[in-house]
């Protein structure tokens, strides 16, 4: 994590902070956090997949806990599908980890970032933890809140060429 002089990238309405992020490999993750999460941005055309969240009311990108024994990659597999119903046309790929300092206490945590594409738009259904889904062009404002964060995550993967081809705004 950087120092705490540093201005984060991006702060949410919950006072978390998206504190760095790393394009390193996939492998290596940072050591000066734990690493319990993945996310994925996932991309139709010039679009990402938001999912609303329940618990925090929120549209998040795809994501949540490694599970033991899984690896990065998997979990953002197990958690796009989970969550969304979606299947990528191919793998999954790694972008970088995100650093977060995450209130109430300031705990610091490194997620994996991964970015995907489909043509393929499967059906939806709602879950305990997911009411809905959204395909988001990063410029049009959704009703509710937004997770400022994850926004910031998808621009990350749109600009590294894993977004849509043109327009990198």
């Amino acid at each position: 994590m950087p120092p705490s002089h540093v201005p984060p990238l991006a702060v949410d309405g919950r006072g978390n902070h998206l504190v760095s992020f790393a394009r390193g490999t996939e492998g290596a993750p940072p050591c000066d956090a734990p690493l319990p999460a993945a996310l994925v941005a996932f991309w139709h055309a010039d679009r990402v997949l938001m999912v609303f969240d329940r618990f925090r009311q929120a549209w998040e990108l795809p994501g949540g806990r490694i599970e033991e024994g899984e690896s990065p990659r998997q979990a953002a597999a197990r958690e796009l599908l989970e969550e969304s119903g979606q299947v990528p046309d191919g793998p999954l790929r790694f972008i970088g980890y995100a650093g977060f300092v995450l209130a109430p206490d300031r705990q610091a945590e490194n997620a994996a970032l991964f970015a995907g594409r489909t043509t393929d738009i499967r059906d939806f259904r709602a879950t305990e933890e997911i009411a809905a889904i959204r395909w988001r062009n990063l410029r049009e404002v959704l009703p509710g809140r937004v997770q400022s964060l994850d926004t910031y995550l998808a621009r990350l993967t749109r600009e590294s060429g894993s977004g849509p081809s043109h327009d990198p705004r």
